[in-house]
């Protein structure tokens, strides 16, 4: 089998081709967008590949042409010698991953689907239209404050343009009068956004049920089916809480030994949203048993500790329906 590693280029990319003895065939470069022609051309070998943006497309291509494929996480390459002594070209790059390749055989990252590609996108791209309103209505809230008239009301994202037009009284600048109609340009599009999000999540009869959880809406439950994507890869809760980065690290040497708070590894986003769910179910289901149990950890640990721990057992209980299929009980939900 020959080892076919490609250092991924926006426009080129770098390939280099050896045999199983390690020996270099070719080396050359090519239109990253056209890799599909050279990979056709090639008897079935081991793809290798850095994880990057163009990376999991090319793994598709791949893998539709029956290679084998490897992903190689960006964390590792270092240490397999990629940039080693301050060298790093693109050519030295792919000799270095096919190299290794002929020696070891490489672990690879998860190559997800291409419907759980899409959902990532989607909802990214709608976050991305929040953020860019909350960067701008700091900015109007920024400059009230240096006005020396108060502060607006306080009200919703959506209603902001009207608050803060009627508590100046008078003609606003240019400069403002146009964040505001960005703001409400924005929020156009994030309500699109949002109904679109919500008709995706009932159409999916396994967001639907993750949906039965408290804390966890539309954008939680996509994200968190986008992030799993093949229930069978994980070999139990545990392991989607470690994969989320909801578990204690722990930073020890010799006789000292010493837990830290969460890793914080694995997708930030889905992290972020199951902490937001778990600070509603605690706001709106204060009787439900679960945020009850949440209660409890709050006394002995913190208000902060109780928080994650609950958004943790939210992450495992909705690994559990998917491997398992069914709707949430709240009795066992309750249970640690």
């Amino acid at each position: 089998m020959e080892h076919v590693a490609i250092d991924l280029g926006g426009r080129e990319s770098q390939i280099c081709v050896r045999r199983e003895d390690g020996a270099i065939v070719e080396e050359r470069r090519w239109a990253t967008v056209n890799l599909g022609q050279f990979l056709s051309r090639r008897p079935k070998s081991r793809v290798v590949l850095e994880t990057c943006a163009e990376g999991f497309a090319v793994a598709d291509v791949a893998l539709e042409l029956g290679h084998e494929v490897r992903v190689v996480p960006g964390t590792l390459v270092r240490s397999l010698g990629v940039g080693a002594r301050g060298v790093k070209t693109d050519r030295r790059d792919a000799q270095v991953l096919s190299e290794v390749s002929c020696r070891i055989d490489l672990p690879s990252v998860h190559i997800p689907s291409a419907l759980s590609r899409r959902r990532k996108s989607f909802c990214g791209m709608r976050e991305a239209l929040v953020g860019a309103r909350t960067q701008i209505i700091n900015t109007v809230h920024g400059w009230m404050r240096t006005q020396g008239r108060g502060t607006v009301r306080s009200g919703t994202a959506e209603t902001l343009p009207a608050r803060v037009r009627k508590h100046w009284g008078e003609e606003l600048p240019g400069y403002v009068a146009r964040q505001l109609k960005v703001v409400e340009e924005l929020n156009v599009h994030i309500a699109e956004a949002d109904a679109e999000l919500e008709k995706l999540a009932e159409k999916d009869e396994e967001c639907r049920r993750l949906m039965t959880v408290p804390g966890v809406g539309p954008l939680t439950a996509i994200r968190f089916v986008a992030a799993v994507d093949e229930v069978g890869r994980f070999d139990g809760a545990h392991k989607v809480e470690a994969y989320l980065g909801l578990v204690p690290g722990e930073h020890s040497s010799s006789d000292r030994q010493h837990r830290t708070s969460i890793t914080k590894a694995g997708p930030g986003a889905l992290r972020r949203a199951l902490v937001q769910g778990a600070w509603a179910a605690r706001r709106t289901r204060g009787d439900h048993p679960m945020v009850a149990w949440s209660m409890e950890v709050e006394k002995r640990r913190g208000r902060r500790v109780a928080v994650l721990a609950l958004a943790r057992k939210m992450a495992g209980i909705m690994y559990a329906l998917l491997r398992d299929g069914g709707s949430y009980e709240a009795k066992r939900g309750a249970m640690t």
